[in-house]
């Protein structure tokens, strides 16, 4: 019928004009003037497939570009022969349907049409949301941009699961995606995971464009795996639209979040929050009251494992215990041990919430897909959890630069090495945790340009982490964990901070930083006694990280008194730079194993590039491990916060 022909043409020709406007070349992009064959890795037949029509964006070739708008609509005169045959083909379509593939090439997941430009005009008209196609698919050579790293993920995904239509924009997306299907990228998924992924998607992408998602620049796909951080996959299938969208508005800040390339605001110094101008803003989101000791500010703590048993979580019931000494009975704490589950956590929040808690910690990052669930079922409890990097407007995380300490820690064992070598043993491959790694070879290498660090994970699969380096590398000083739980006992108990292990098997510990939780956990309650806490954030596209250093007094050095006052004297020095901001371990030059991070001039790294880090120092003897080296037992806390690739 001629008059769709006309229909379709004024939208075409309305298409054409604003692009026009905006200065974009107004007909179809053609695949063969966008990619020269140097860029071309290799082309491969992917076979028959229902393809999303909002994917088709172009032709192969040139020649019949100009017949058509940017969104496939026709624009050529309606006495054209081309019009007579789009006029004839719609009839058969809406008559007999489409009966034959069209053939298409696939670039970066979006396709360009060789033959049937017609059929798929007149299927976005009539908006039928896919079409059969015959697909080749043209690969890219590889290169490091985003884009591409990108898309060789989205190969990986694709040989395992067959789905066009999800989309990430930052690296790591598929992966987790596989990790919230219960499936991995290296064995085809099962046939009811991938047609759960399809129904679930498809009805999420719905809901979302209709919340006018497609005015942020992230993808359904994002938006997804935040959705499906607090609501499981199968729970989508069937689920009311005016549920989905409730949920939606609840999450809609995260989506802001992921919607910024600067996710994170860092409040970098205690008294920051009390401006009234500057990182918080100005008004309350809470309203304060005046806590006593008949009418405490009760605070649950939620562990992960038990302070008898964990060093890490030992030092946060230091914290925990401090708290009950220096408010005068206005805090009242309430401890949840060996909360290592989802299940765990869920039901300690419920508890808190019921003895009427207003401020809840949990100490592992392990624990925060619970934690971000639990905050948005309770929006009056101010939900923290301790680890950085964690972009989440829900749940405020808290952690410390102790890559200061590791500085001077790396300084002060290079004056003990004799043979320039330092065995160094970190836990877990956490964001922070390789600045930390990198401080210590910092100041080792200012003291000692000769100084080797020996670096091994405490969370490998591997034996004693010191044996056969010892036997191999002579080493005899060593920067191990630096805190011990009270259940450590025997030789194990002096293996902490910067030690010397004899031939005789004995420790002298020279010296090891602290952290000082039950100071950190002082001055977020005052923030709260003081109202600063509840400033709400001027901008609600970015989560706030409190990440306080040495000049807050979170974090510190003990050095023993066995050490020359020469020595001492060195530390107190570069103590002092540090807490002044004199001196920083990241400042000029840098060198990783394999590249110039930055030259002699390069200033100071960003928070970001600290936070962040995925390299070693050139100084450094070891690398980062894989996930597949890790014990399983430690996989959950690295899954939610860690550099690690889950590569073999």
């Amino acid at each position: 019928m001629i008059e769709d022909y006309l229909r379709a043409k004024r939208i075409g020709d309305r298409q054409v004009s604003k692009s026009r406007g905006r200065g974009e070349y107004p007909y179809l992009p053609a695949l063969d003037d966008m990619v020269s064959p140097a860029d071309i890795a290799y082309e491969e037949h992917v076979g028959l497939l229902e393809i999303p029509t909002d994917q088709i964006v172009g032709t192969k070739t040139s020649g019949r570009s100009n017949a058509f708008s940017r969104d496939f609509m026709p624009v050529l005169e309606p006495d054209s022969e081309f019009a007579t045959k789009w006029s004839s083909l719609y009839d058969s379509q809406l008559q007999e349907g489409i009966r034959d593939a069209i053939k298409v090439y696939e670039y970066r997941r979006r396709f360009y049409v060789q033959e049937g430009n017609k059929r798929v005009s007149i299927t976005k008209y009539v908006d039928v949301s896919s079409i059969l196609g015959d697909v080749t698919r043209v690969v890219p050579k590889w290169s490091d941009d985003l884009d591409t790293r990108i898309y060789y993920e989205f190969l990986k995904f694709y040989r395992v699961c067959p789905f066009y239509e999800i989309a990430f924009t930052q690296e790591g997306g598929y992966e987790r995606l596989a990790e919230v299907m219960g499936e991995n990228l290296e064995q085809t998924w099962h046939e009811e995971s991938v047609e759960l992924l399809r129904s679930a998607f498809r009805s999420f992408e719905r809901v979302y464009f209709s919340c006018h998602g497609d005015k942020l620049s992230i993808t359904a796909g994002d938006a997804f795996l935040i959705y499906t951080q607090v609501y499981d996959v199968p729970s989508i299938i069937g689920m009311d639209e005016g549920l989905m969208i409730k949920h939606m508005g609840k999450l809609w800040t995260e989506f802001l979040v992921a919607d910024t390339d600067d996710k994170i605001s860092l409040v970098e110094t205690p008294d920051a929050g009390k401006k009234d101008t500057g990182i918080l803003g100005t008004g309350f989101g809470k309203r304060t009251r005046n806590y006593t000791a008949d009418k405490p500010l009760k605070i649950g703590f939620i562990f992960d494992k038990t302070p008898d048993t964990s060093a890490w979580n030992y030092s946060h019931e230091l914290g925990r215990n401090h708290l009950a000494d220096c408010f005068e009975g206005r805090v009242s704490t309430k401890a949840y041990y060996s909360c290592a589950t989802d299940e765990d956590v869920r039901r300690a929040v419920d508890d808190a919430a019921s003895e009427g808690c207003e401020v809840v910690f949990t100490i592992s990052p392990s624990q925060m897909p619970e934690t971000l669930r639990s905050a948005l079922h309770f929006p009056d409890i101010r939900f923290m959890n301790c680890s950085i990097n964690l972009s989440h407007t829900s749940v405020r995380t808290y952690y410390g630069k102790m890559f200061e300490a590791k500085y001077l820690m790396g300084a002060l064992a290079a004056t003990a090495a004799e043979n320039h070598r330092i065995g160094y043993l970190e836990g877990y491959p956490l964001y922070g945790s390789i600045a930390n790694i990198n401080a210590f070879a910092v100041g080792a290498a200012m003291v000692d340009p000769k100084a080797e660090i020996y670096l091994s994970w405490s969370s490998l699969k591997m034996g004693e982490w010191w044996q056969e380096q010892i036997i191999k590398e002579g080493i005899k000083v060593f920067s191990g964990q630096d805190l011990i739980a009270p259940s450590q006992t025997s030789m194990e108990h002096r293996e902490y901070g910067v030690y010397i292990r004899e031939d005789d098997g004995s420790t002298v510990n020279l010296a090891t930083p602290v952290w000082d939780w039950g100071r950190y956990y002082e001055l977020i309650v005052k923030t709260i006694f003081d109202g600063s806490y509840d400033h709400q954030p001027v901008d609600k596209t970015r989560a706030l990280n409190y990440w306080w250093g040495m000049g807050s007094g979170v974090i510190d050095v003990i050095m023993s008194q066995k050490l020359s006052y020469q020595t001492r004297k060195m530390i107190t020095a570069l103590r002092h730079g540090i807490v002044c901001g004199n001196i920083h371990p990241f400042d000029g030059e840098l060198r990783s194993t394999t590249d110039i991070i930055q030259g002699p001039d390069g200033g100071r790294l960003s928070n970001d590039a600290i936070i962040r880090m995925d390299w070693l120092c050139d100084n450094v003897i070891g690398e980062i491990p894989r996930m597949d080296e890790i014990r399983d037992e430690a996989r959950s806390s690295i899954e939610v916060s860690g550099v690690v690739e889950d590569k073999k």
